[in-house]
């Protein structure tokens, strides 16, 4: 059928059927299908939607529009996690060595900053020889002998979406369920995972603000993957706060390491790193229930197991074999520290997160075109979560900068986005809600 018929279609408000759809796709990878065709496409199922059945037929066409990985030759389950993304959320590189110290393995595969939100490509960065577009033989290897690695897409896992999402982010059709399902999910079923837990963000500092939308996306999500035959559960987490203490590339980085090593661990931060890690291994069969999950996980990272196979990946993927020891040494440090000071006595009864993720773009370290470099040494670090009690005075956070100007500049910024009121505030579950895997119980 000619491109043109499908999208008329589908502007019509018909269900397009699994070969329409792949063919579409088809043609967009090849390059048969012009970028106008692809917008109008886009748009076309922005404003229609797609029943489930057709979002699973475009998950799986730009899975098939690549390579797709192949793990069978591993001796254990091969799991992942995808969040949709926030302030301070380092959690995938406690995640991977915590379930890979369960028995799993987890080739995960990341991505970089987006708008407001942290990339963990961009926070491995930081790490001095650590690659994150290794060869697919040593991608292999590490997976293989360490039980994690976390590295960039390729070249050659699902095309079809690269492109896809170029259109998008510049037709104003990004903020769509079914093409941001069919965005997430082709990947990672393009990564050759048996299983998948998703962290679907909400609040104030993820891209979907609203219960309502962030719901809809992770039932989307759950409903396609499994559908299309990946067993997948999903997560909905608080982001009305940042996630850890930190936010930054080497500063999460550091971050993570006191926490892989017991030196500090915040406490929302550990609740939703555990809990992800209880939901993977129960999706992926290695725990009979989610207090199994969560007490196998808890040892992993008690014992120390998680933090040595944290090093290990980092040494196979080129990083210093020191690095969990010296971290603080190879991180890069901004030339300039400065507390951020409270400005009254009370609580922190609110925080603006999005202008949190916006001041390290400006610190520079984010993007604000996709060819600007990352500072990796900028950001913010002790950043108090709500509900803290402080005194005038009082650290309500470090900046990291280049200059004594732009720290001058982050310090209002991070005055701005502090509301400090004089009674406590009631605090929420991070964990906001989960949407367990068929035939598995949360």
């Amino acid at each position: 059928m000619l491109p043109q018929e499908i999208i008329r279609r589908k502007r019509d408000g018909h269900t397009l059927t699994s070969g329409e759809i792949a063919e579409f796709i088809a043609g967009l990878t090849s390059g048969a299908v012009t970028d106008a065709q692809v917008a109008a496409f886009a748009m076309a199922v922005f404003l229609n939607g797609m029943r489930r059945e057709e979002a699973v037929a475009l998950t799986l066409a730009m899975r098939d529009s690549g390579e797709v990985l192949d793990w069978s030759d591993l001796p254990g389950p091969v799991s992942d996690k995808h969040s949709t993304g926030g302030i301070g959320d380092n959690v995938s590189l406690m995640l991977a060595p915590i379930v890979a110290a369960c028995g799993a393995y987890v080739p995960m595969i990341s991505g970089r900053g987006l708008g407001h939100s942290g990339g963990t490509l961009d926070k491995l960065d930081s790490i001095p020889g650590y690659s994150t577009q290794p060869d697919t033989g040593t991608f292999r290897k590490v997976v293989r002998q360490v039980g994690c690695a976390i590295i960039g897409q390729t070249a050659t896992l699902a095309p079809a979406d690269r492109r896809l999402y170029a259109i998008r982010d510049v037709t104003a059709t990004v903020e769509s369920i079914p093409l941001i399902t069919g965005s997430i999910l082709s990947k990672k079923f393009a990564a050759g995972l048996q299983s998948l837990v998703l962290d679907v963000k909400v609040g104030n500092g993820a891209f979907m603000e609203k219960p309502r939308d962030a719901a809809a996306l992770a039932a989307s999500l759950v409903e396609v993957a499994n559908d299309a035959g990946l067993r997948t559960a999903a997560l909905i987490t608080g982001m009305s706060e940042p996630l850890a203490s930190a936010a930054g590339n080497g500063v999460e980085v550091a971050n993570a390491v006191d926490f892989l090593t017991g030196a500090y661990r915040g406490r929302r931060l550990e609740k939703v790193t555990l809990e992800l890690a209880a939901e993977m291994l129960l999706v992926a069969g290695l725990a009979g229930s989610q207090a199994e999950g969560l007490g196998m996980a808890r040892q992993a990272l008690e014992s120390g197991a998680a933090a040595e196979r944290f090093a290990r990946m980092v040494h196979g993927l080129g990083g210093p074999t020191d690095f969990l020891e010296r971290a603080h040494h190879y991180l890069p440090r901004a030339a300039v520290e400065r507390v951020v000071a409270a400005p009254r006595d009370g609580y922190v009864a609110s925080i603006a997160t999005r202008a949190i993720g916006i001041a390290v773009v400006h610190l520079g370290g984010g993007r604000t075109r996709a060819e600007d470099a990352i500072d990796h040494a900028v950001g913010f670090t002790r950043l108090l979560p709500i509900g803290a009690e402080v005194r005038a005075g009082e650290p309500l956070a470090h900046v990291h900068a280049r200059t004594q100007a732009e720290a001058d500049e982050a310090a209002q910024r991070i005055l701005a986005a502090y509301a400090i009121e004089d009674t406590r505030p009631t605090m929420r579950d991070v964990i906001v809600r989960r949407i367990s895997a068929p035939s598995f119980t949360a």
